[in-house]
């Protein structure tokens, strides 16, 4: 079993290994298409997995990454709910802190949970007030945060 749940793998943006033998790679879709920029995009998860609800047991990864979709408005077919995946807007705060308690679920004791969100449309305040937990530490200063959080 792999060490690592990227819990809402995308296109592996952020991947310097993008077939990293020790992250299991989850993603609600399955999806390809070419970006209005011409590049190639492609979401092929290990695992088509709802963040919500995870097929996993309790406590077997080290390390979750949890980066879930930013956006709540963008158009469905738009270039950037491809990329990004959407959120539902009226729905968003529970999607999110139920993602965020099946990421620490699954999450081994001191196993370490990295949130990456972006500021685009909901602030970083607003989602960690879902949450319930605080912070270890994480970028405070861009649009772009990580943030670490201990179980």
């Amino acid at each position: 079993m792999q060490r690592v749940l990227d819990a809402c793998c995308g296109s592996r943006m952020f991947w310097f290994d993008k077939q990293n033998e020790d992250a299991l790679y989850m993603d609600i879709r399955e999806e390809e298409a070419i970006l209005c920029d011409g590049r190639q995009l492609i979401v092929k998860p290990d695992v088509v997995a709802d963040f919500r609800n995870m097929p996993f047991a309790d406590e077997i990864f080290h390390m979750v990454v949890f980066e879930p979709p930013h956006l709540v408005r963008a158009g469905e077919n738009s270039w950037l709910a491809k990329k990004y995946g959407k959120l539902n807007e009226a729905t968003w705060r529970m999607d999110l802190m139920q993602g965020f308690d099946e990421c620490m679920r699954v999450l081994k004791p001191n196993g370490t949970l990295i949130f990456k969100w972006n500021e685009d449309q909901i602030t970083l305040r607003e989602v960690l007030d879902c949450f319930g937990h605080k912070p270890l530490f994480g970028d405070k200063r861009s649009k772009t945060h990580w943030i670490v959080f201990m179980k």
